[in-house]
């Protein structure tokens, strides 16, 4: 089995437009939910979600390449670009053909589609733009990123809701360890903040009005967030061979349904995934020290993980590091994982672990080291990056220091 590291970084969200000033803002422990601004957002009961604000597109796509891309389509592309020129890779020859494009995505092109019904149901208008299939579907962004890097190696799209980035990334791993691919570019993105997105998410009655406090008794829901995290994978020995610089090992991956339910999380199921990832690794849990937990700011959620966590560490689980960085930038739903992924990085790489911010109240059925509010400094061997989706559908990455 061949290792895998992490070569390339690149990330546009809302603490951010690059993986420095998003970790900056972790550092920080600086909150990036504030006040939504689009059309009709007066029209909604919830206004607040992490949303990357002023970003031009026109300053950085063509015409003809914004009647192409839906804003999840351009976030991946300037994450990607990112991961791409750190990583120093250039696909040519032997390299394009055993390199590929896995990225997650739970809405897909959802602003092309709300703008496009309300043409057609509101306004009344009979055509729409002959662009607007390719422009909406899912596996948009990563053809579009195949296409910008000359990767003709295998490329598709996961969709798993709020686990699909991290899907995405242990498929990536997969491929690069059984010797498929050389290298992947990989992780995912989401621009689910316009008002029919909204407007369907606060039918669940998850959401909250104020803030992201996960793990927090006072804690009242969810925050949704947009943007992508974009990463490049590649196998060791080629990554050795040219010099890169590695910013961390992928080590261990492993997925699991809950087979339960559509919305209401399962310990069992989360708590498989959590073991699954490290046999898979082959790392005692002894060995990780952080976690960067999926930590949605749900109560189903929130008391569900610290459940599994225990289960599968013992008594460890006191003396682990668990935070959730959706405090600071929303969930991305299928975006979420990539970013997150960030955290992870830097906590192996710069040895500081991303806080848990809006922490007010400690909750019994949490009680767990959550890093509460302000960030901290701790040298780490092992970190897990958890996501569990609606519909029971679980997957946790395994990293190491490079």
């Amino acid at each position: 089995m061949k290792r895998v590291v992490i070569t390339g970084a690149g990330t546009i969200n809302a603490l951010g437009q690059d993986v420095p000033a998003t970790l900056e803002a972790m550092r920080e422990g600086r909150c990036g939910i504030g006040e939504l601004e689009f059309r009709d957002v007066e029209r909604l009961a919830i206004r607040i979600g992490g949303q990357v604000k002023g970003f031009e597109p026109e300053t950085v796509f063509n015409r003809q390449q914004l009647a192409l891309y839906d804003r999840f389509t351009q976030f991946t592309l300037l994450a990607a670009r990112q991961a791409v020129a750190q990583a120093g890779l250039e696909f040519v020859g032997d390299l394009a053909n055993t390199s590929g494009v896995v990225l997650g995505t739970s809405g897909g092109g959802l602003s092309t589609q709300d703008d496009n019904y309300r043409a057609v149901y509101e306004e009344g208008k009979n055509r729409v733009h002959p662009f607007v299939v390719p422009k909406l579907m899912n596996n948009a962004a990563t053809s579009h990123v195949s296409m910008e890097f000359n990767v003709k190696g295998p490329s598709f799209t996961v969709a798993t809701a709020c686990a699909s980035s991290n899907h995405a990334m242990g498929q990536a791993f997969q491929m690069i360890r059984t010797g498929m691919c050389t290298a992947m570019i990989t992780g995912g993105s989401e621009s689910m903040l316009c008002f029919g997105g909204v407007k369907a998410w606060e039918g669940l009655r998850v959401m909250s009005k104020d803030a992201c406090r996960p793990f927090s008794a006072t804690r009242n829901g969810m925050v949704q967030g947009e943007g992508a995290g974009v990463f490049v994978f590649e196998e060791y020995e080629h990554a050795k061979a040219r010099g890169a610089e590695i910013l961390g090992e992928v080590l261990g991956f492993a997925m699991t349904s809950d087979a339960a339910d559509i919305v209401m999380p399962s310990k069992h199921g989360a708590a498989r995934a959590i073991s699954g990832a490290l046999r898979d690794a082959r790392v005692s849990r002894e060995r990780v020290s952080y976690i960067n937990a999926h930590g949605t700011g749900t109560a189903a959620n929130d008391k569900t993980e610290c459940a599994a966590v225990a289960d599968v560490f013992g008594t460890h689980a006191d003396n682990l590091m668990i935070s959730s960085t959706k405090s600071m930038h929303g969930h991305l739903i299928g975006g979420t994982g990539a970013v997150e992924l960030l955290a992870c990085l830097m906590a192996l790489k710069d040895g500081v672990i991303a806080p848990t911010i809006g922490y007010e109240e400690a909750d019994p059925e949490c009680a767990l080291d959550v890093v509460p509010n302000v960030a901290r400094e701790a040298e780490v061997d092992v970190v897990l990056s958890n996501a569990f989706a609606f519909g029971g559908l679980n997957a946790v990455l395994v990293l190491g220091r490079a």
